[in-house]
């Protein structure tokens, strides 16, 4: 079965021509103008939708707002925006909403499928031996991967993103020793950039806040030049 994904795009040349190319790379596309009529139709189908790509200047309200009201309903939504905002602050605030990535326009088509088969490659690979449990133990600290929580002392202290999950998952996995920046860039943003790398530090700092809760001395260091280790001492 191909990918289905939600285009969203009030641009009716650019949708048309990209919708039909998408197809043609055997991705099953629904297009929509308008943010109310894709989020209805999210509604309708979200888990079907492996991905929703959307532009953030619509019509009627704009695609971050789309994005936090797709979000509300499915937690677990991949979205990514096309979009033709170049501003550094509006590419850092989706990169901080937990898009998988942020395109701007004008855009190569064939790396527009590149990134979006990475994302969707990633999506629909449930065979990674280190996500055999839905909750990472870090002394007294519990992430939920399931309910995107956090709690202290068996009590939830906050919510966290998918991909603030993901991240302190994979560090875990790899605990007390060297992960490198670039690996954590190509494996989580699909690309080693500086605004991919400014949204990776926004991740490391809201990380390390939340490990100021753990009783056994969990810290994510950095290694200047190189990465990041999550220490962790050996009765973990």
């Amino acid at each position: 079965m191909n990918p289905k994904l939600l285009y969203v795009e009030d641009e009716v040349d650019l949708g048309n021509v990209t919708k039909q190319y998408l197809e043609a790379m055997n991705f099953d596309v629904t297009w929509c103008v308008d943010a109310k009529s894709a989020y209805q139709e999210y509604l309708r189908q979200d888990e079907n939708y492996s991905l929703v790509i959307i532009d953030i200047q619509l019509p009627d309200f704009n695609g971050f707002d789309l994005a936090k009201k797709i979000v509300a309903h499915d937690k677990n939504a991949y979205f990514l925006f096309l979009t033709a905002r170049k501003e550094k602050k509006d590419r850092l605030l989706g990169l901080d909403m937990g898009a998988m990535d942020y395109i701007t326009k004008p855009f190569d088509i064939d790396e527009l499928v590149l990134r979006i088969r990475n994302i969707v490659r990633r999506k629909g690979n449930t065979a990674e031996p280190e996500r055999v449990s839905e909750m990472v133990e870090i002394g007294n600290i519990t992430l939920n991967k399931e309910a995107l929580s956090l709690s202290v002392d068996g009590q939830v202290k906050t919510t966290v993103t998918l991909r603030e999950a993901e991240l302190l998952e994979y560090l875990y996995t790899h605990r007390n020793t060297i992960v490198k920046r670039e690996d954590l860039l190509i494996r989580f943003w699909g690309e080693n950039d500086y605004f991919m790398g400014r949204s990776l530090d926004v991740f490391i700092s809201r990380l390390r806040k939340l490990l100021r809760y753990s009783s056994s001395g969990a810290r994510i260091e950095n290694i200047y030049g190189v990465g990041f280790i999550l220490s962790i001492p050996a009765s973990e």
